[in-house]
This record gives structure tokens, sequence and C-alpha cells, in this order.
């Protein structure tokens, strides 16, 4: 087999195979042992039919169409190889030749070719170069109230009262919504409790409860963000059926003991900060990985291969419209309305998330090959069990999942990226706001790689991803 690599443009080949018949005729025979399995032709035992009666009965072509489908896969794979091109997705088969003349019986020569894109060369810049700014770990007096105040409030009791409905109060409410002249079916609810302020259920509802008492209603315009009318506007119709004012315990040692592990109020505080100082810590780390990587990104020219980034799109569009909207009983239509888009400034925005995720890939597959980086199997475990308590899975479940679906090697490129950008965050300057430099522990720095490489790779803001880890832990 003879094959040949010229280049269309920086992302993507033509390969050119050439595979004489000598090397053909294995997949022949197996086609023709194949197809003798599969008919039956009287005079003749099963699997014993020679090969000029299926040719006859059949044709040469049938046999051939079997031969060229199992073997073309072998010689493709063969010729990337022998040319050593770095291929992404699948290819582009075309030019079939001699198929005419092998059908013919003649012993001619199989010829093809295959378009594919290429992984573009990276050039990367000296880590050196690379220096951003993070926010300082600080924890304050305030901060430590506002966590002990957020702990004594899910401690709280309530107890009814005879006023008027004031921030901070728990109401008890019925709500009817009315889109044009009907109430959905999903347009009714009763007796649904809503703290005043929240903010958790929908807009305009805070400021038509405050000032009502028991078995007062008010009426008011919003859009809806759910149901099977979301992104519609919709009269509100809220009653009021209980107001209930909210009792804090008192912040002393006893509440310490009903709300902790711990037996003074004193030693909870000391806990929160340093619960406080090990979230503001890991927010810290997640943020320099973000801004280097970012800033990685910038310093880095590539041309996207066109095929890649046209199907990754694709993937988003899909994602987006099936696998979100469509669950929650929402159009594309609707969804634009309550983001206030337009479907260009949607594609616009796919387009850059795209971008961003091959990029991301791209550069840190670079800086992984070029520093020969590998993935031990506690590396791996580690990763797996990180992502298996993010997804709500247990490991186990989590590990099947992923083997069943043939998901380990991407599993093991997360890794891997995660490393190579932890590498580059050591190599870059990093110093927080006050001039200070700033270093990381291997577990923050471990994580938070892996949060903002995955951030990045959706086409997500790493410090929000970041944000909700922190607020978990």
């Amino acid at each position: 087999m003879k094959s040949a690599v010229e280049t269309l443009n920086p992302t993507r080949v033509r390969l050119t195979v050439e595979v004489p018949f000598e090397e053909l005729k294995p997949s022949l025979d197996a086609a023709y042992k194949k197809i003798n399995q599969q008919i039956t032709v009287p005079g003749f035992r099963k699997g014993k039919v020679p090969a000029r009666i299926i040719d006859q009965r059949f044709g040469r072509g049938v046999v051939l169409e079997e031969a060229v489908n199992d073997a073309l896969p072998r010689f493709y794979q063969q010729a990337v190889e022998e040319t050593e091109v770095d291929v992404i997705g699948q290819p582009d088969i075309d030019g079939l030749e001699g198929i005419e003349s092998l059908a013919e019986g003649k012993d001619a020569e199989l010829k093809f070719t295959a378009e594919v894109d290429i992984r573009p060369e990276v050039e990367l810049p000296d880590f050196e170069s690379i220096e951003v700014t993070v926010d300082p770990v600080e924890v304050s007096d305030e901060d430590i109230d506002k966590s002990v105040e957020q702990l004594r409030d899910r401690f709280a009791t309530t107890k009814s009262v005879e006023r008027a409905a004031q921030a901070g109060d728990v109401v008890v409410v019925d709500l009817e919504a009315k889109v044009g002249d009907e109430v959905p079916e999903d347009g009714t609810a009763t007796g649904v409790s809503y703290e005043i302020g929240s903010g958790q259920l929908i807009d305009g509802i805070d400021e038509a409860v405050t000032g009502l008492k028991a078995d007062e209603t008010k009426t008011f315009a919003t859009t809806l963000k759910g149901g099977s009318q979301a992104g519609r506007d919709a009269e509100v119709t809220v009653k009021v059926t209980a107001v209930q004012e909210k009792e804090l315990p008192e912040l002393d040692d006893e509440f310490a003991q009903l709300a902790s592990e711990f037996d003074t109020l004193e030693e909870l505080r000391e806990d929160s900060r340093k619960r406080l100082t090990r979230m503001k810590e890991y927010d810290q780390a997640t943020q320099a990985q973000e801004k280097v990587l970012e800033a990685l990104l910038e310093k880095v020219e590539m041309p996207f291969p066109e095929k890649l980034l046209k199907d990754e799109l694709e993937s988003r569009r899909h994602n987006l419209e099936h696998h979100q909207l469509e669950p929650a009983g929402l159009t594309l239509a609707d969804y634009l309305k309550t983001e206030e888009k337009t479907e260009e400034e949607l594609q616009a925005e796919l387009e850059e998330q795209a971008k961003k995720g091959i990029k991301t890939q791209f550069v840190l597959d670079a800086i992984a090959s070029k520093e020969e980086l590998s993935v031990s199997q506690d590396e791996l475990t580690e990763h797996l069990m990180r992502r298996a308590a993010s997804s709500g899975m247990s490991p186990d479940q989590f590990a099947q999942q992923v083997v069943q679906g043939g998901q380990v090697p991407l599993l093991v490129g997360e890794v891997v990226r995660g490393k190579a950008l932890a590498l580059v965050v050591e190599g870059a300057k990093v110093v927080d706001t006050e001039g200070n430099e700033v270093s990381f522990e291997d577990e923050d720095e471990t994580e938070a790689a892996d949060e903002a490489v995955a951030a990045a790779e959706a086409g997500e803001t790493a410090g929000e991803a970041a944000a909700d880890e922190a607020s978990e832990g």
C-alpha cells in the first residue's frame, strides 16, 4: 500500500491511498466467506458455494462492496500512521477508483482519497510572561457574623401574626397566573410558603405581598420564568392566607450546642473562620487558574478546524434545545425572549463558547505533550471521585457509567489537561491585589485546575463554577 498526504489548509489534509489487489484479496476472500454463510443456492451445501457462482447469481459488485467496507477503515488507519498526521474527527472518504475494474474480475488497484481535519500546530508562549492578579484571602468579623447569622436563620421558628406582611416575614400564599384571558393548567398553586425578600419565587411577588394581611389579595404583572408558559407575560393574583413572623434563637453557647458539635459560641465562630478561610483559598485558587488560562489563550494564535468547529456548534445547539429547553417545557423562542437575545446573538455566543472549548483542549494538550505528562491510577481515581460528587452519583455508579460509555479516555484527558494548567500556573506570576505573591497547596491547585478546565471547555465562566463549588463546601 502507498499513501501520500496533501495539505489543504493548516487544519485539513487529503490522504491519497493506493492499495494493490494482493492486499485487498484477504478482504475479498472474507467477503465471499461471509456471503456464503448468508445465502442458499440449489445444488450446493450452505457455505460451499463457489465464488464464481456467487458472482453469477448476485454479482461481483455485492462482494466487492462488502470487501471495501471492511478494508477501507484499516487502510485509512494505516495511511494515517504512515504519514504521521495527527487527525481529529472522522474522514470524508471519496474518489474511489478501481472499483469498476475489480467488479469486472480484473486484479486492479484500489485507490481512494480521504479528507480529514488535523490538530493545528500550537506555538506555546513562555509561562513566566504570564502575570495575573487575584483577590486576597481575607476573612473579616463581618464575614463570620454573616455566616453565623445564616446558620441561625436555619434554626428559626415562625409564629402567626395579625398584621401586614413585611420584609423578612414568611407568608403562605395562593397564586393564580393568567396568560391573556386564560389560566393554564399549571397556572395555579396553593399553600406556598415564601420568605419576603428571598427572591426565590417570581418577579414582583415581594412588592405585591408587602403590606398585605391574611385574606387580602393583589394582582401584579410579571414575566413567567418556568412552566408551560415560560417567557410569556402574565397577570398574577396572589392571596395571602397567613403572615408568619420569624423568631431567631439567641446567639449563645446553647445555640452553638444546638447547631453544631461545639460547646461554645466562640468555638463555633472560630470554626466558621477556618471554614471561610478554606473557601476563600479555594476561590482564590480557582480565580488564579481561570485568569492564567485566559491569559494563556490570549497569547496563542491558532486556526480552528472548520469541520470540528461546525460539529461542535451543532452539538452545543442540540444540547441547548433538546437537553435543557425541552425537558423544561421551553421553546427556543421562549428562551431567547427570557434571555433577551436575538437568534444571531445566540449563535455568536455559541460560537465563542465552542472556540474557547476547542482552543483550551488543543493548547493544554500541546503542553501535556511537550512536558510528557501522564496520569497515574491514583490521580484518575481522585478525579473520578470529584466528578462523581459533582454529578450526585456514587463513585461506583459513576465509574460504571464511564466504563460502559467508553469515556475513560475522556476522563484521562481531563486529568492531563488539569495537570497542564497547574504547570502553567506554577510558571506564571500570581499576586493578590495587595502585591503579595500567591502559592497554592497541591490539593487546591489540582481541584481548581479541574474546575477551570471543565468550565473553559464548556465555554462557561470558571469563577461562577468555583463559587458554586465553594458554597456547597
